[in-house]
């Protein structure tokens, strides 16, 4: 009998550091940055917070959308997927690394974000403030890809014939 697995990943948090982008020997895009989603509990009647650091992945023309649109300290909802890597490092030792492919991601982050603040807890006082009176740009990766393929696809069949309108079929069929 098969069974169905389900790896997704959903994240909203601050990046922690610039996305680094690469190229592979093929000629792919990769690029690679931190995001730290914080949580806030309480124990013993003493409130608590703590933080996870979560290492993501993003490939081909999403890693070069991630390089040009996010910045430390940005505001940004992930979805992914978990995935494990091993290797053995130069000393022989063998190395495992989990990290978050980047599948989606929206930007939350106002668009003037970094041209007044000076820390990313100084923008996200400065966000608090402007959330009231300017909406937040969200950016959806798949809707600016979608967008450029259509463009792509509208100049492709500007270049091509134009084919003469075909007949309508009228029949005496019913149905």
């Amino acid at each position: 009998m098969a069974s169905r697995s389900w790896n997704r990943v959903e994240l909203i948090g601050n990046l922690t550091r610039d996305p680094e982008l690469r190229y592979t020997p093929n000629g792919a895009a990769v690029v690679t940055f931190g995001m730290a989603t914080n949580r806030t509990y309480v124990t013993e009647g003493e409130r608590k917070e703590e933080a996870d650091f979560h290492k993501l992945v993003a490939w081909n023309k999403l890693a070069e959308l991630c390089n040009q649109l996010l910045k430390k300290g940005m505001r940004v909802f992930i979805s992914g997927r978990l995935q494990t890597r091993s290797w053995t490092a130069q000393d022989g030792t063998q190395r495992q690394s989990t990290e978050i492919v980047v599948e989606d991601m929206i930007i939350l982050t106002p668009k003037n974000f970094g041209e007044t603040a000076a820390t990313p807890e100084d923008a996200e006082a400065e966000h608090a403030k402007t959330e009231e009176t300017e909406p937040e740009e969200k950016v959806t990766v798949k809707e600016k890809i979608e967008d450029e393929a259509k463009s792509a696809k509208k100049e492709t069949e500007v270049s091509q014939e134009e084919t003469p309108p075909q007949e309508e079929v009228k029949d005496d069929l019913p149905f």
